[in-house]
């Protein structure tokens, strides 16, 4: 009797520690532990972040710190922690928590559009993966990388196409800059490569001109005229004499690009600067911003017509009167001015 009651005392205390074991098990991995409102989080965890780093980071969205980090113990995470972008949904376990920040990195939508300079691409990307934009930009001027791919410092920004890619957060500044130029070269396709050899132009070069068109003009269907206009000047030798260019020397030679500069004056079109065309013949040494791929098709695919001149036109925002000639293109001139100094616009 005695053992019997022994033996019942023996099996009670182990199912009771199974059940308290099954228990532990359960809440330690199975158990919702997240404390936030939102369907899902994202975490992103930079190049040498530590476990305890990762934990920190962690603690605000968590029910128990100490049972995921014993569950991520238990599993051999503790000394797997991997860069990335990761998403916790609402209501995850330490199991699911565990197996997303292993093997889920996500990819983030990297957009940019009309920089300047490759300074500001360099901060519009930073804002968006891990990189900072100082990295960014030592590999965007990285003299081997430019001259192997048929670029120089002046028109490097040309490689970098506005449109909206996808990266995993922590890519690297290399393999940012790698995918660029594949993207470049997937873009120029051997019908657009062609329509720029029966303009004479390479490729960087009709990237240079679709960059004014597209400063001149925002109007996208305005943009084949206007592009015709300089193909024409380009054609007679003459001077492109585009004002975009010149606010582009003036914002360089004081290096704030921040200006806004609304009317151009006489004393501006003197500046030295290589991308001044009015003192300069032919297209800029690069780009003076990044065109809108639809002013580099609008370069590739330009208005026939015989204007050599063209001004806004004051009744018709966003458009331009156009002229065959140096009289026609005074007396639309003398109507813009005219405007801007009625609205009192002088600079």
């Amino acid at each position: 009797m005695y053992r019997r009651k022994l033996l019942l005392v023996i099996v009670a205390i182990g199912l009771v520690f199974g059940l308290y074991f099954v228990y532990l098990f359960n809440k330690t991995f199975f158990w919702d532990n997240t404390r936030f409102d939102q369907e899902v989080i994202y975490l992103y965890i930079g190049d040498g972040e530590t476990f305890e780093s990762l934990c920190a980071q962690l603690t605000p969205y968590l029910k128990s710190v100490s049972d995921f980090k014993l569950a991520a113990e238990k599993k051999g995470y503790t000394s797997r922690v991997k860069p990335g972008k990761y998403a916790i949904e609402k209501g995850s376990d330490n199991n699911e928590i565990i197996n997303s920040l292993r093997s889920r990195n996500l990819t983030v939508k990297v957009t940019f559009n009309n920089q300047e300079r490759l300074e500001n691409l360099a901060g519009r990307v930073a804002e968006q993966i891990a990189p900072d934009s100082l990295s960014l930009l030592i590999a965007f001027r990285d003299a081997d990388f430019l001259s192997n791919k048929g670029f120089t410092q002046e028109n490097a920004l040309s490689m970098y196409l506005p449109n909206t890619y996808e990266f995993f957060w922590n890519t690297s500044t290399t393999n940012f800059r790698d995918k660029m130029w594949k993207s470049y070269r997937d873009f120029w396709t051997e019908e657009r490569i062609n329509k720029a050899n029966r303009l004479g132009l390479d490729t960087n070069e009709v990237i240079s001109l679709a960059a004014i068109v597209h400063k001149e003009t925002l109007t996208r269907d305005e943009r084949p005229r206007v592009a015709g206009v300089y193909v024409n000047r380009l054609k007679k030798r003459m001077k492109l004499q585009a004002d975009p260019t010149v606010i582009y020397a003036l914002k360089f030679k004081y290096q704030n690009f921040d200006t806004v500069i609304k009317r151009v004056l006489y004393k501006d079109l003197k500046i030295k600067s290589p991308f001044n065309t009015y003192r300069n013949r032919g297209l800029p040494p690069g780009p003076i911003t990044m065109p809108d791929i639809s002013a580099i098709d609008a370069v590739l695919n330009y208005e026939k017509h015989n204007y050599l001149y063209f001004v806004a036109n004051p009744d018709n925002p966003g458009y331009h009167l156009f002229a065959i000639n140096g009289r026609g293109h005074a007396k639309n001139k003398k109507r813009y001015t005219d405007w801007l100094n009625r609205n009192s616009v002088y600079r």
